[in-house]
């Protein structure tokens, strides 16, 4: 409890769900990520362990699964062939999947609606339980310690920017699809004629008698998510079979990570060693397995401000937000033994960095702390702060954390100081950076209460991030969380 370690989410979410899947109870278990999905596919396969028809009874569904393998599935639920299903998101609106009797959420979703879309996927027709199983992330904690902030609460506003050029290109060419538009129309706000003519370079739209139309057959509407912005993905080849077959796909950003050589991917209960990434071509080739272990990476990061849109020189934490270009490289990745979660292995990644062009808030310290606390509990205190902002920061603006990114920095390349960055995750953002700068105080305030509040000792994975196993880290994190934290 002084550590603040707590019991693994996922073994409790797996402790919880088994014994209903056992009695044939339809139960829905909801994770965080796909490879949390394969893990605890894996585990939930294995309570049922001696039948032999455990794979069947209990599957997986998330993004990267072919059409046909996830109509089966859903087909499963329907009829109440398949017990059991582990899934992201993917399954929390817009399927139908019948009736479930119980629901597992493993993990805060993220946001309200998300929470109130997962548990009403449980007892749509008949009386039914669901169970919120909190990780030791300070969010999960906060709405554990606070559960009025969710009971009380009104589901998330949207907040987008229109003019973000991706968000826009793809709703032109829907609007397109339906519609013509005239020579010197405005799309909303927007000034679209530039691409407009892009689009006729491209072959998609024409323009003819002063009218721009769409000129493709394919539904624009279809290559859209509405999830990510990005649409390259990594098509994943398994070579065991005479014939090669691709079984699954995953985005750019998630292959470095999931996809890299030596890696273990996880799909539907099944093991595959992933041989060879061929970055050029999109492609992973991997071959069938059972070990027992997965892998996780690591992924460095740094921060390159392009334009500063404003900035406030306050006295101790300045405050600025602006356009900023993230580049990420996956360096080497874990190999964690199942069940016990201990790091078994470890091995280097070779791929090529990758960048991401969003805006960011960022706030910037005296660089005289360098002095007053050392570079060690400096480097501990800005990562905790970061952690910690990055928390507030998705409560305040009622996001998903995952639209939000964080990095602490001793000295940044940008600013020369020591530096708490806040990026949002999407292409050219969408609105999140500004908002962040307009509520530098209160950002800094609820991140002191948060991890003021934590009642470990030296800090933990529920206040500042991952344990760094420095003295002083939690103490140093509030010091700098300060509005005047100045040297004494």
């Amino acid at each position: 409890r002084r550590l603040g370690v707590r019991r693994s989410s996922l073994l409790e979410g797996k402790r919880i769900a088994a014994p209903w899947i056992k009695q044939a109870t339809q139960t829905i278990v909801f994770c965080r990520s796909r490879l949390q999905v394969e893990v605890m596919l894996s585990y939930l396969q294995e309570s049922l362990l001696p039948r032999l028809d455990s794979r069947r009874r209990v599957r997986g569904y998330r993004s990267g699964y072919l059409p046909l393998r996830r109509r089966e599935i859903e087909a499963g639920l329907r009829s109440g062939d398949v017990w059991g299903v582990v899934s992201t998101n993917a399954l929390e609106l817009g399927i139908d999947i019948g009736s479930l009797q119980a629901a597992v959420i493993v993990g805060y979703p993220g946001t309200i609606a998300s929470t109130w879309q997962q548990l009403g996927r449980a007892g749509r027709r008949s009386g039914s339980v669901a169970v919120f199983v909190a990780s030791s992330s300070p969010l999960d904690q906060f709405i554990v310690r606070h559960p009025e902030y969710f009971l009380g609460a009104s589901p998330e506003e949207g907040l987008i920017d229109p003019d973000n050029l991706l968000v826009l290109a793809g709703h032109l060419q829907a609007g397109l699809f339906e519609l013509p538009l005239l020579d010197g129309e405005r799309f909303g706000r927007s000034d679209v004629s530039g691409l407009l003519e892009l689009f006729a370079e491209d072959g998609v739209a024409s323009h003819s008698g002063g009218r721009w139309f769409w000129s493709q057959d394919a539904f624009p509407a279809e290559g859209i998510s509405l999830r990510r912005m990005a649409a390259d993905n990594v098509v994943i080849v398994d070579t065991s079979a005479a014939r090669p077959e691709v079984i699954g796909e995953m985005d750019q950003f998630s292959a470095q990570v999931m996809l890299h050589e030596e890696a273990i991917y996880l799909q539907d209960g099944a093991q595959y060693h992933v041989d060879r990434l061929d970055w050029e071509e999109k492609k992973a080739y991997v071959r069938p397995v059972k070990v027992d272990y997965y892998t996780d990476a690591l992924l460095g990061l740094s921060v390159h401000v392009l334009d500063t849109f404003e900035h406030d020189p306050l006295p101790g934490l300045d405050r600025s937000h602006g356009e900023v270009k993230l580049t990420s490289l996956a360096t080497m990745f874990k190999k964690i033994r199942f069940h016990t979660h201990e790091n078994v292995g470890a091995g280097p990644i070779n791929l090529p960095q990758q960048t991401l062009h969003t805006t960011a808030y960022w706030t910037t310290l005296d660089p005289s702390l360098w002095d007053a606390l050392g570079r060690e509990r400096l480097e501990a205190g800005l990562q905790g702060m970061a952690h910690a902002m990055r928390t507030v920061g998705a409560l305040r603006l009622m996001c998903d954390p995952r639209d939000l990114g964080a990095l602490g920095e001793v000295r940044s390349i940008a600013t020369r100081r020591p530096t708490v960055t806040v990026y949002e995750v999407y292409p050219g953002g969408v609105g999140y950076s500004r908002r962040l700068y307009e509520l530098h105080r209160e950002l800094l305030t609820g991140a002191a209460e948060l991890v003021g509040e934590c009642q470990c000792d030296d800090g933990c994975p529920s206040c500042i991030g991952p344990l760094s196993g420095v003295e002083g880290a939690k103490s140093s994190c509030l010091r700098l969380l300060s509005v005047n934290a100045l040297p004494v």
